[in-house]
């Protein structure tokens, strides 16, 4: 019997019992059971605690118990199959003695016919024993920690409880877009049908993602020819993926979305080609579906700035300094003068990512002193050049023009009047501006009713040292 029909006679047992089907943990925990691997490992391939696998297996081990009437637990699981002799095993509804259908027959021998039968509670949709939720996460990055953003998950979270349409969440390389989505889908899975992670690292064209999508939600199965929309369709209205989001509860997350923008242009220009996927996400907020797309990106798409108004369908999290939870940085990689903690998580703006680099490096050079560090005359960025480097080859010439003026201002600065010495009319200065917040590159500072700006000091440095 092979892993297969394992999950789907499992499947069977649990929805006989509960009226439910097989979740994704409850499905890792059958696979990992069947090739010998432990709680923890199933927990870091399905982004949860070991003890929250435990506790779920433990339950899932008690009712197949019950259904099988067998003593069945994780040691003995795969011991009790052999014994039992189940071969070719399509679908049945187990219970105790129970008879389905024409010459279907179900004991606790589990002596199974060939017969595929349908569910008992929807006899006639075809449909009904698929697994829910099924989760896609093969796109999806392995992430090995996680720091604490409470606060984020539950925002988060409550806009997938209040049925957001579309969510932003937006940050520079290295802040946690990515390990907070990871760690949210756990704690909202169970509100959909189907979760899919796919990346854009690749930039694949929007009609090649939706049948990709599509293909997801049926499991697999391949997109018949004849459903598949023709192309001004798939460009105007999602196609055959807008409908799938229709019957279906789906969350779909969508990574590295800024790599369908253009490089050198003002913020969230398509690619030439990819303008489509500007009008898909658009009738995501605007139609009507009970589905939700979170998009993660280095800058923000024109058509959800511009949507930002209707908060029921449009949300964007902008994602910012960890704060205090950064100093577990610090202790891992054993850097000493806690007191200078609190000075390094600001200078580098709490980027988990930035802060590791940092920390790696004065652990390395200065044997974990964090004042010989700052004691140069120059903030010392080592590895972390080559992150601010994939943003900066993205901006236009407008924007590097404010940029480098701005690494010239010691303080933050208002922008109510053009620099005279920037060769920019003022229109395309404000635009310059404008899209320079949108790839988060420069930071807003309220000053009673004053409006200034400033850069990160690892930004500002970068520029003094590759553009001015």
């Amino acid at each position: 019997m092979d892993i297969a029909e394992v999950l789907t006679l499992a499947d069977e047992l649990i929805f006989a019992k509960t009226g439910k089907h097989l979740d994704y943990v409850q499905e890792a925990i059958l696979r990992g059971t069947l090739q010998d691997t432990t709680y923890t490992q199933i927990a870091q391939e399905v982004y949860s605690s070991p003890s929250h696998v435990r506790n779920v297996g433990s339950q899932l081990w008690k009712i197949l118990s019950k259904e099988l009437g067998k003593n069945i637990t994780k040691a003995n699981f795969r011991t009790v199959l052999e014994n039992s002799k189940i071969y070719n095993y399509q679908s049945a509804i187990v219970g105790e003695n129970v008879t389905v259908g024409e010459n279907v027959t179900v004991n606790h021998n589990l002596n199974v016919c060939r017969e595929k039968v349908r569910s008992p509670t929807s006899p006639q949709n075809p449909q009904a024993t698929a697994k829910q939720p099924r989760i896609d996460l093969d796109d999806a990055p392995e992430i090995s920690t996680f720091f604490d953003r409470t606060s984020e998950l539950s925002t988060l979270e409550n806009w997938i409880l209040g049925r957001t349409r579309l969510i932003s969440i937006l940050g520079l390389s290295g802040i946690g877009k990515t390990a907070l989505t990871l760690q949210l889908i756990p704690q909202i899975q169970q509100e959909f049908d189907c979760i899919i992670w796919r990346s854009l690292h690749n930039t694949p064209p929007l009609a090649s993602l939706q049948t990709d999508i599509i293909k997801s939600c049926r499991g697999g199965a391949p997109v018949p020819a004849p459903s598949v929309p023709a192309p001004e369709e798939r460009a105007t209205t999602g196609g055959l993926a807008l409908q799938y989001l229709r019957s279906h509860r789906c969350l779909i997350v969508l990574d590295d979305v800024q790599t369908i923008f253009s490089s050198q242009q003002l913020a969230g220009n398509y690619k030439p080609g990819y303008e489509n996927y500007g009008a898909f996400f658009k009738q995501i907020i605007e139609s009507c579906h009970n589905s939700s797309l979170i998009l993660l990106s280095w800058e923000k798409p024109r058509e959800i700035a511009a949507l930002e108004g209707h908060p029921k369908n449009c949300q964007t999290l902008q994602l910012n300094s960890l704060g205090e939870p950064a100093r577990e940085i610090f202790i891992e990689k054993g850097l000493l003068e806690s007191e200078k903690w609190s000075e390094l998580i600001d200078i580098y703006r709490g980027n988990p990512l930035w802060l590791n680099i940092v920390s790696a490096a004065i652990q390395d050079l200065f044997s974990g002193n964090i004042s010989e560090f700052l004691s140069y005359d120059s903030l010392v960025l080592g590895d972390l050049e080559y992150l601010l480097h994939q943003h900066f080859q993205r901006l236009s010439d407008s924007e590097k023009q404010v940029m480098s003026w701005l690494a010239t201002q010691i303080k933050a600065v208002e922008i109510s009047k053009k620099p005279a010495l920037l060769e920019l009319s003022p229109s395309d200065f404000l635009k310059a501006v404008e899209s320079l917040r949108r790839r988060l590159l420069i930071e807003k500072v309220q000053k009673g009713d004053r409006t200034l700006f400033q850069l990160q000091p690892a930004i500002a440095e970068y520029i003094k040292n590759h553009i001015l």
